[in-house]
């Protein structure tokens, strides 16, 4: 094992807030110096990262999960479906 690998700390992600909501599952994590806001719908996720000196609180990171910023990865899954969909069938030919 290279000796980089052999001496670095594992730095697990830390989960700090499940966000409540109708439709997705929202999670708040820390990890290596910054909030990871991890949005799921079925088999799918978008991950957003900002880093903890760009924000000075949790609830600031928590704000910026807005109904326009939801609304917008809606949009993005319906096409993550699609291209997933597309690649599958191209798959089985």
């Amino acid at each position: 094992m290279p000796a980089s690998i052999e001496n670095s700390i594992f730095v697990p992600m830390r989960l700090i807030k499940e966000v409540p909501h109708e439709r997705y599952r929202i999670s708040i994590m820390n990890y290596n110096a910054k909030y990871i806001v991890k949005i799921e719908l079925g088999q799918f996720e978008q991950l957003f990262k900002i880093g903890e000196l760009d924000v000075n609180t949790l609830e600031e990171v928590e704000a910026m999960i807005t109904p326009d910023l939801l609304s917008n990865c809606l949009k993005r899954f319906i096409e993550m479906r699609s291209d997933w969909e597309s690649a599958f069938q191209k798959k089985n030919g």
